[in-house]
């Protein structure tokens, strides 16, 4: 991986919207997810032990994006577009013009600006809806406008839709790494000159479907906390960036990815600590740096004794007992699709004295990713 620039982001979390509350949340310890939902009503669940659960609180898509167009989209897609937009402009790719219009800045080419974004699960709020409505009323009862929603990568493909990004646009699928390997897919595409210009992100929105699978695995309040984010990280070539004259905020300096196979074939999760140790040398080997210059660790530590412990073993494998090891999952809560994202804007924001640090992902069933972040 070539070292790609980090020209701007932002995060909508349990914790607010926009990359400014973001940066003022990781500067307050005390600030951290508290159990709060709106979408839907879990009180009939209550009595099964279910897991805290955080939504983003006082979510308005109409204050970005208008009041038009946005009756039949679901929760994620209204939170990927308004994360998306906020990354264009602070990357300052988009900007508001004349007569408060927004649109693309000056010498900024709207074909050559692609999406690459990470989503575990965030089709089963509309799979759910239309079930429902199939099974309790009638399938001739379906809202064909909402049905776009169910396909997993509709909602990045509404992203290119409402900001008008017309190269490349790819989701990424694979659970909690995801957001990670899609650095690994921009760097390929701006290798390839696919685009010049891309939107990295992760996103999960908060639903019944998605609460009540975690309840029934028992990620209780002891355990995991269930939360929805959206992020985006604008990535460009270093010497586009510079260019253009925009602020580099760090770089994406080496990828690594590890999977180990359960031992059993009926078993479905497993974590590794062995996978987690070869996707951190990995990263190490194509950031062509020695362990000893990572002055820290994202990690993707959320609450789940089994997947907390393996990841532990293999970071202290590489890195030893030493290292630093910062949990944001512990404040922002288990965001799943996007929690890659979420440690890697935790890496550019966290107040650090270390050039490099190395942000891991575990997901439920063997795969790791990693990336070396080198700061600004």
């Amino acid at each position: 991986m070539k070292p790609r620039a980090i020209t701007g982001y932002s995060v909508l979390s349990a914790l607010g919207v926009g990359r400014e509350t973001f940066e003022r949340a990781l500067r307050d310890p005390e600030a951290v997810a508290t159990t709060a939902i709106t979408t839907f009503d879990p009180s009939p669940y209550f009595a099964q032990g279910v897991p805290h659960v955080a939504e983003v609180p006082d979510f308005d898509p109409t204050q970005f994006l208008g009041d038009k167009g946005l009756r039949t989209l679901d929760r994620l897609t209204k939170l990927m577009v308004v994360s998306a937009r906020l990354a264009l402009g602070d990357a300052g790719l988009k900007k508001t013009g004349e007569g408060g219009a927004w649109g693309f800045a000056e010498g900024v080419d709207p074909t050559r600006v692609g999406v690459v974004c990470s989503n575990a699960y965030g089709s089963l709020e509309a799979i759910t809806e239309l079930d429902r409505v199939a099974k309790l009323e009638d399938a001739r009862y379906i809202n064909p406008a909402k049905f776009p929603n169910t396909v997993s990568n509709s909602a990045s493909g509404y992203v290119s839709i409402w900001e008008d990004l017309r190269a490349l646009n790819i989701t990424v699928s694979d659970g909690n790494p995801g957001g990670l390997d899609g650095f690994a897919i921009a760097d390929l595409m701006l290798a390839t000159r696919r685009a010049d210009a891309i939107l990295v992100g992760g996103a999960e929105a908060m639903c019944e479907a998605l609460f009540l699978a975690f309840a029934k695995l028992e990620a209780g309040p002891d355990h995991a906390k269930l939360a929805e984010a959206a992020v985006f990280l604008a990535v460009e070539p270093t010497a586009a960036a510079e260019a253009r004259g925009a602020k580099v905020l760090g770089h994406i300096f080496g990828f690594g990815t590890a999977f180990e196979a359960p031992t059993s074939d009926v078993a479905l999760f497993h974590a590794s600590a062995a996978a987690v140790s070869r996707a951190l040398r990995s990263a190490l080997a194509d950031a062509g740096i020695e362990a000893s210059a990572v002055g820290r660790v994202v990690s993707g530590i959320a609450g789940l004794p089994r997947f907390d412990e393996a990841e532990h073993d293999g970071i202290t494998d590489v890195f030893g007992a030493s290292i630093a090891i910062e949990r944001p999952k512990a404040r922002f809560g288990e965001t799943l699709g996007a929690s890659g994202t979420l440690a890697v804007a935790t890496a550019l924001a966290g107040p650090t004295s270390a050039t490099f640090t190395a942000v891991v992902s575990v997901g439920y069933y063997g795969n790791v990713s990693a990336v070396i972040v080198r700061s600004a």
